[in-house]
């Protein structure tokens, strides 16, 4: 029998070097190094590096005092309010609204309130940040703002950057039923943003992710996967793939695990292990935890146990 495979890496920073050296930068507090990093990325990148800069511990005082010596820096204004953001985050917890008490719904709200204040002028100065709007497009979730204002701040960032996957997969969240939208909504949304985006691009990822949304809910494994292969939910992922992770254009660019896993744990609930296996190895050592989480709340555990799986009847190339 072949060796065990090692659990999957889902640091960030084993798929994208710029990670590490943003989390040294803020380490060190080296302002201008940080600047460097982040304004040296394209638009996904510059997102993708506010994320991930917003989940380290205790740098509100350092972010508030680069701030106040610079009011109109961008950077700090986008960086104060994505580490407020995830702070609330974690004080709510991912339960369901009923599972979250009356005190963390207001330390969070709070949160979000203070992010908030700091971001409407970063965007009221530059209009055409994407990682500042992304981040108002994820609180407008957290402060229940409504569909129609989550669409407004999107449609305010795709003037400037149509494209933008991250923007599109927080928006997406919004449109689900748990956020108060409709499945139709999310369905119409995510194929609106794969239609619209050039062949070879990420995008039509969020049809998947609609599609596993919607199956998800379901509590049955076996009707999770019969969901996800009855005709028209076969033939939309099939063409998502098609479109991204199976076309010639495709790049491992920013956010390219996350897209891979998505499609991975897809085909995997499809029993489509060849093409799952396909998706585990271009993917290597490294992977997401996506949406595995939801299955029992152990994402690696349940990466492990999908990719063994593919690996074991679809083979690993």
């Amino acid at each position: 029998m072949p060796a065990p495979l090692p659990p999957p890496n889902f640091d960030a920073a084993a798929a994208y070097p710029q990670v590490s050296q943003v989390r040294a930068a803020l380490a060190a507090r080296d302002w201008p190094a940080l600047h460097a990093l982040v304004d040296g990325q394209d638009p996904h990148g510059r997102t993708f590096l506010v994320g991930e800069a917003g989940e380290t511990p205790d740098i509100e005082e350092f972010l508030r005092g680069v701030l106040a010596q610079r009011p109109d820096d961008r950077l700090a204004g986008t960086l104060l309010g994505a580490y407020l953001i995830r702070a609330g985050w974690r004080i709510r917890s991912s339960y369901r609204a009923q599972h979250v008490s009356r005190e963390q719904f207001a330390q969070f709200h709070a949160h979000l309130r203070r992010a908030e204040q700091v971001l409407i002028d970063v965007t009221a100065r530059y209009p055409d940040d994407p990682a500042a709007w992304t981040q108002r497009i994820t609180n407008a979730r957290g402060l229940q703002l409504g569909q129609a204002e989550a669409r407004r701040r999107y449609d305010q960032l795709a003037k400037h950057h149509p494209h933008h996957l991250p923007a599109q997969a927080s928006l997406l969240q919004q449109f689900c039923p748990k956020w108060s939208g409709t499945w139709e909504r999310a369905h119409g949304f995510a194929r609106e943003c794969a239609d619209a985006a050039p062949p070879g691009a990420p995008n039509a990822v969020l049809v998947v992710e609609a599609h596993l949304e919607q199956a998800l809910d379901h509590d049955d494994l076996g009707k999770i996967s019969a969901h996800l292969r009855s005709p028209h939910v076969h033939r939309e992922i099939h063409e998502a793939a098609q479109r991204s992770v199976w076309h010639p254009g495709f790049r491992n660019g920013w956010g390219w695990v996350w897209v891979r896993s998505i499609f991975a744990m897809a085909f995997c609930l499809m029993e489509e292990y060849p093409a799952a296996a396909q998706q585990f190895a271009a993917m290597g050592p490294l992977g997401d935890e996506a949406m595995f989480g939801y299955l029992d709340g152990d994402s690696t555990k349940q990466f492990q146990r999908f990719r063994d799986k593919a690996y074991a009847k679809g083979g690993q190339s």
